[in-house]
C-alpha cells in the first residue's frame, strides 16, 4: 500500500487544514512578516518507527507549493531521540500554519507503526503474521492501515466491501453457520462478486460445522484458549487459513502463534496507541 494509492487523501488533508485554520492563522499573521522565509527541523524525541514523512511533504506543498523538504529519514525507518527526520524551508507564516497538522498526523501514524513493529518482533521465528482490524479512527483508516504496513504488519480487509466476514451476529441472524455460508456463496455468485469469505467461530463445534460446509477462505478462532486453538489448527489441517483473534496481548501473542495459526488480528495496533513524541523546531 503506497501513500499515493490512498483514496480521499487530498480531501483529508484539506479537512484537517480547514478545521485548524478557520479564517486565518492570526498568531502568525500578527507578528511575522509575510515575506519572511523560515527553516525548521522535524525532531524525533522518542524511540520508534517513523511514519508520515511523505505525508508531511504533501501537507506542506498543499499549504504552499514553495516549500522544499530535505528528507533525512524515510518512512518505516527505526529512529531514536535526537534524530532529525527532515528539514523544511518556506514562508515562515505558512510553515507555522502547517506545523500542527503535520505533527498530529505524524505522531499518531508513527505510534501505530511502532506498536505494530513491537508485535511483529514478538512473532519472529514463527509463520504467523500480524493483522490489523477495522478498529480505526473514523476518516483515518487508510492512513492508519498504511502505518501498520510501515511497521511490518499485514492489512486485513479495508472495510465491509472488500471481504466477507461472517461474524457471530451474522451467523445468529442468518440462522446458523451453514445457512450463513450457503447464503453468502449464493449471494456472491448472483452478484458476480469475487470476494474471500472468512467465518468467525466461537468453539470447536463451530469449527467442525464450517469444515462440513466448506467453500470459505479463512476460519477465525475467536477468544479460543491455547489448547482449543491447537486442536482447531489440527482439525483444519491447512484446508483453510486460520486466524486467532480476541483479547490477544503482547504477553499472549507468541503462545498463540506457536499454536500454528496463520494470522493473529490485534485491534490495539490502531485503537490503543500513545502518540510518538515529535516536534517541529525553527532553525535560526
Amino acid at each position: 500500500m503506497m501513500l499515493s494509492d490512498l483514496p480521499y487523501l487530498d480531501d483529508l488533508i484539506d479537512q484537517a487544514l480547514r478545521e485548524d485554520l478557520g479564517d486565518g492563522d492570526h498568531s502568525s499573521l500578527a507578528c511575522i512578516p509575510s515575506k519572511n522565509i523560515g527553516k525548521a527541523k522535524l525532531l524525533v524525541k522518542e524511540k520508534g518507527i517513523l511514519a508520515g514523512v511523505e505525508l508531511a511533504e504533501k501537507i506542506f506543498k498543499k499549504v504552499d507549493d514553495g516549500f522544499s523538504l530535505d528528507i533525512k529519514i524515510k518512512d518505516g525507518t527505526p529512529v531514536n531521540p535526537g534524530d532529525i527526520a527532515f528539514y523544511v524551508t518556506g514562508p515562515s507564516q505558512k510553515l507555522l500554519t502547517a506545523e500542527r497538522v503535520v505533527l498530529n498526523f505524524m505522531q499518531r501514524l508513527s505510534a501505530i507503526a511502532t506498536q505494530t513493529n513491537a508485535y511483529v518482533k514478538l512473532l519472529e521465528g514463527t509463520k504467523t503474521k500480524i493483522l490489523d482490524t477495522r478498529k480505526t479512527t473514523p476518516g483515518l483508516r487508510y492512513l492508519e492501515k498504511w502505518a501498520v504496513k510501515l511497521g511490518g504488519g499485514v492489512n486485513h480487509r479495508i472495510g465491509l466491501f472488500d471481504m466477507v466476514m461472517l461474524k457471530d451476529n451474522h451467523i445468529d441472524f442468518a440462522g446458523g453457520i451453514k445457512e450463513a455460508i450457503v447464503s453468502t456463496q449464493n449471494y456472491l455468485v448472483k452478484n458476480n462478486k469475487n470476494l474471500k469469505i472468512e467465518v468467525e467461530t466461537r468453539n470447536l463445534d463451530e469449527v467442525k460445522q464450517v469444515l462440513e460446509v466448506g467453500g470459505v477462505h479463512r476460519i477465525m478462532l475467536d477468544n479460543f484458549n491455547y489448547n482449543d486453538t491447537r486442536e482447531a489448527v489440527k482439525l483444519i489441517d491447512g484446508t483453510f487459513e486460520t486466524e486467532s483473534s480476541g483479547g490477544i496481548t503482547k504477553n499472549t501473542i507468541r503462545e498463540y502463534a506457536l499454536c500454528g495459526v496463520d494470522f493473529i488480528s490485534v485491534g490495539a495496533l490502531t485503537h490503543s496507541v500513545n502518540c510518538m513524541d515529535l516536534s517541529l523546531k525553527a532553525i535560526d
